[in-house]
């Protein structure tokens, strides 16, 4: 039943996507956090230590959710890229959506 639910966040990691309401890569994730342009952040969870802390500590300074999720590998698959270490969702209903989701998945 766990993979069922994955594939929702993924589905709605591509939405956003196709939306237009994604950024992909760190440059990318970086560039919006300082803007202040996402409305979460998800790292893969295998992303280097380096990488995890340098996310956290931006997030935390401007004050955006982080969330730890897949992997490079399928965080990229769900965007239609190849790896991504992070993304970020710029729509709040999105971000909103994919929260509720991980939080029902803790379940």
């Amino acid at each position: 039943m766990k993979i069922l639910k994955q594939n929702k966040v993924y589905s709605l990691l591509g939405i956003a996507m196709r939306g237009r309401n994604l950024v992909s890569g760190e440059f990318q994730t970086l560039e919006a956090i300082r803007k202040r342009s996402v409305s979460l952040v998800l790292l893969a969870e295998d992303a280097s230590d380096n990488t995890a802390k340098m996310f956290a500590d931006k997030c935390r300074y401007y004050e955006i959710p982080l969330l730890c999720y897949g992997t490079k590998e399928l965080l990229g698959r769900a965007v239609g890229k190849d790896l991504r270490s992070s993304v970020g969702v710029c729509d709040a209903g999105l971000a909103d959506a994919i929260v509720r989701q991980l939080k029902e998945e803790e379940r």
